[in-house]
């Protein structure tokens, strides 16, 4: 956990947890954490393909590789600059080791003074807790979400579409297109990204409970515990991001008065 406020008007505070789950054998996520840059990353080795954790590990180096930004924009054009050329070099590895595809899904966080820039790519997810109520901020790019942008019928698309086939990723075509949303922040906004290992498993209410108390140790921990209580069948990787507002007035009127 660190702080920074150089680049920002905010605080920001964040941790991160992974593990590799309680059926797979090797952790094909990564992650990235650097709150004093206002950056912070999921990446989830495509399952069942080969080379998966070196795909995650490809992404998350080369953002942690972008240089300082000017501004949110440049920040934005920056990563997606840096995640085209990963997915140039990992078509490349994977015609050379003779496979069909080394791949990741991505999730990034990238904040600039008061406003922040979600990008992705594939399942992974990021979600927002503001004064107690949870959002998600991206939008899987799956075959069920596919299928439900379609206009088929929910039930229908939930029993034939498999929840954990994705429709992008890094590495999985000769060009990748990345999802952005921009937002500014408010005092005592909290961000989760996090690998499907824990939004398959792990319901809304149980991931705003969480997150709710505002401390990102104790919520990364306790998140990525709940995934392995659930049956733990994934890599299970948790970003928790907090951002204050060092002038914001915090002091409370007592109800009884």
């Amino acid at each position: 956990m660190a702080c920074n406020s150089d680049f920002s008007d905010l605080r920001w505070t964040s941790a991160a947890c992974t593990d590799v789950g309680l059926v797979r054998v090797r952790n094909e996520d990564a992650c990235l954490d650097q709150p004093g840059r206002g950056l912070w990353a999921v990446a989830d080795g495509m399952g069942g393909h080969a080379f998966g954790d070196l795909a995650s590990a490809a992404v998350v180096a080369a953002l942690d590789a972008l240089p300082a930004p000017a501004n949110l924009a440049g920040f934005v054009e920056a990563a997606r600059a840096r995640l085209s050329a990963v997915n140039e070099a990992l078509r490349a590895d994977a015609r050379a080791r003779g496979v069909p595809v080394i791949g990741s899904t991505v999730v990034a966080l990238l904040a600039w003074h008061g406003e922040a820039a979600c990008l992705w790519a594939g399942d992974s997810r990021i979600y927002l807790l503001r004064q107690g109520r949870l959002q998600q901020l991206t939008r899987d790019h799956s075959q069920l979400e596919a299928l439900r942008d379609s206009g088929a019928d929910l039930a229908a698309a939930t029993t034939t579409a498999s929840p954990n086939m994705i429709t992008r990723a890094v590495g999985a075509a000769e060009s990748i297109a990345f999802d952005v949303t921009t937002l500014m922040v408010r005092d005592g906004d909290i961000f989760l990204l996090c690998s499907d290992g824990l939004s398959t498993p792990v319901d809304e209410q149980a991931i705003a409970a969480a997150l709710a108390p505002g401390d990102c140790a104790r919520a990364a921990q306790a998140l990525v515990a709940l995934a392995l209580a659930n049956g733990g069948r994934d890599n299970v990787t948790v970003v928790v991001v907090r951002a204050d507002d060092p002038l914001e007035d915090k002091t409370a009127l007592n109800p009884a008065l």
